[in-house]
């Protein structure tokens, strides 16, 4: 894997938003990069735009024309596979299709040369699924990027169950060279991130069901120190990009939690790209107004769904919301996906706006104690059941009165934490 470890020359696959993002964070650290998307036009369009990126950062003196001149000539779009056989590393950034994935791996095993890394930007499918359809899964890998790609700082390198350790250090390597804040995380869904997102945002989710409105929420959330609460943060994203990702798996759609997402999909509220979402935006602006009309709509759903709705204050949101992501941090702890309660504050200050000054979600719960988290936990389980049940982890930290910052996964893995 010797020559793995040097990356001299990239691909991207795919012009989308991710791989606009993508190439332009790999062509400003001065890499070379070869773009291939199958839609020839889409990816005129894309080169057009990160043309246009840099042009903006050149009247605001961000960068001089001649950076302009030397990041563009660093991408060179192609229109075939053969194109991209003497590449170091290629990254795939198409949308989240595990069979689409796992057919472009496919031809690019058959393409690449020997002791190429094959990465793909997915945001929560399964590596090894992906690295098993190739000759080579010790090359093969996650690059998860954060989007804009060119702006956040966050990048998860997933390591799958056989790639190879100079890999997962070339990956670090090129985290560093494009000024990332490189964590490694194990193969799971959603990996550190999107697996502790999942569980904080169905908390948000339920407490609309339950009484509480999206302006509320955001508040709460906002006002503990968050850049956005969850329902801003879908709108900047898109209500629609996991409707859509609900919709192509077949699966997920009746979710209770997921029917106020459902109904605003189905009015065309996709977000602020719409200018409606959970909010509404006045043409050109980005500013979210509070919108009456989201506040009956959640009612409606959540009537209909036999919900019989009570005030929710600010405390009960935070509580749920924060405790949520705490849990499911222990489990990823627990289960050696993190190597360190300090890599998942990382990825939840670097990529999900987590408020600095609390440190991290697992720095808050060291600070009010694994005992404390304990009893609070406990007390949700007896409220709300079984999907409230601390995880092992936080029971052992209460009995020893260590905190997550004390453990390490080979600790875990012995019994010792």
């Amino acid at each position: 894997m010797s020559n793995a470890c040097s990356i001299d020359r990239a691909a991207v696959i795919g012009a989308g938003t991710m791989g606009r993002g993508i190439v332009m964070s790999l062509a400003n650290a001065g890499i070379r990069v070869l773009w291939l998307d199958n839609n020839p036009q889409m990816l005129e369009q894309a080169l057009g735009v990160v043309a246009e990126t840099n042009a903006h950062n050149v009247r605001l003196g961000r960068i001089s024309e001649q950076e302009s001149t030397a990041r563009l000539a660093c991408i060179t779009p192609v229109s075939d596979y053969p194109a991209l056989a003497e590449v170091d590393l290629v990254i795939e950034a198409v949308y989240e299709n595990l069979e689409l994935k796992q057919q472009i791996f496919r031809t690019l095993d058959a393409t690449l040369k020997p002791g190429a890394i094959l990465a793909s930007n997915t945001s929560a499918l399964d590596i090894d699924a992906i690295a098993a359809v190739t000759a080579r899964p010790e090359s093969v890998l996650g690059l998860h990027f954060f989007s804009p790609a060119h702006i956040m700082k966050l990048l998860e390198i997933v390591r799958g169950a056989r790639t190879a350790p100079a890999v997962l250090d070339a990956a670090l390597e090129l985290g560093r060279r494009i000024g990332k804040v490189a964590v490694v995380a194990g193969n799971c869904h959603g990996f550190i991130g999107n697996r502790m997102l999942h569980a904080y945002v169905r908390e948000a989710r339920m407490l609309l069901l339950e009484g509480a409105y999206p302006h509320q929420v955001d508040a709460a959330l906002q006002g503990f120190g968050f850049a956005m609460g969850p329902f801003r943060m879908y709108d900047v994203v898109g209500i629609d990009l996991e409707w859509r990702a609900r919709e192509l798996a077949g699966k997920g759609q009746d979710d209770p939690a997921v029917q106020v997402d459902n109904r605003l999909c189905g009015l065309g509220r996709f977000g602020q790209k719409a200018r409606l979402g959970y909010y509404r935006y006045a043409e050109g602006s980005r500013q979210a107004e509070h919108d009456p009309e989201v506040d009956a709509l959640v009612q409606q759903v959540s009537e209909q769904l036999g919900f019989a709705r009570r005030a929710v204050g600010a405390e009960e949101i935070l509580e749920r919301c924060l405790l949520a992501l705490v849990n499911e941090g222990a489990k990823i702890l627990e289960e050696g996906i993190a190597a360190s309660s300090h890599d998942i504050d990382r990825v939840y200050l670097n990529g999900y706006g987590f408020p600095a000054d609390q440190g991290g979600p697992m720095a808050w719960a060291d600070d009010q104690g694994a005992a404390d988290i304990l009893a609070r936990l406990q007390a949700l389980q007896a409220r709300f059941g079984e999907h409230w049940r601390p995880a092992a982890l936080i029971e052992s930290l209460a009995a020893s009165g260590k905190r997550f910052a004390d453990v390490r996964v080979s600790d875990v893995r012995e019994g010792r934490a």
